[in-house]
């Protein structure tokens, strides 16, 4: 009897502890509106070569996220990139500058590494309320004083639900 009093005992615990581990996985996840990532051809990107996400906001009284998203393999010769990001709503378009660090002074990549790619999430506004619902675009290109900028493997754009 106290034997399967100790077994309906463990079952419980294991049931308890998958469920948990079910639950944090997500909770941890975010929703995302779009998450996009085009590849660099022959890891040479030139000024022409935009990276244009488009996307719809079906809730403009949400907060979001956006991210861009770069790859680079370990031959990249610069710690930073300079991008242009052009916010499109149609008929309107702002566009900002923006530089990104991506390695410490020592040359340390920032980025994690996977082999010799090494992968950022670069916020480009954060806690961001669009300004009504709609069909938006962003559009990326590349703002250094290299053409083509070698070694950049793939970019892109992540918006997502700020929490």
């Amino acid at each position: 009897m106290a034997q399967k009093i100790n077994l309906l005992q463990s079952k419980k615990q294991l049931f308890l502890l998958g469920f948990l581990l079910v639950t944090s996985l997500f909770v941890g996840c975010r929703e995302s509106v779009v998450d996009s990532n085009v590849e660099i051809t022959d890891r040479r990107w030139s000024y022409r070569r935009h990276i244009l996400t488009s996307f719809e906001i079906k809730d403009n009284t949400k907060a979001y996220n956006i991210y861009f998203k770069l790859r680079h393999t370990a031959d990249y010769k610069y710690a930073n990139i300079f991008i242009l990001a052009h916010f499109r709503d149609g008929k309107n378009m702002l566009t900002k500058r923006y530089q990104y660090k991506l390695a410490k002074n020592d040359g340390e990549w920032l980025g994690s590494g996977s082999g010799n790619l090494f992968t950022y999430n670069l916020p480009m506004l954060t806690g961001y309320h669009f300004p009504k619902n709609g069909k938006f675009a962003i559009e990326i290109e590349q703002n250094m004083r290299d053409n083509p900028l070698l070694e950049v493997s793939d970019a892109g754009v992540l918006v997502e639900f700020a929490q």
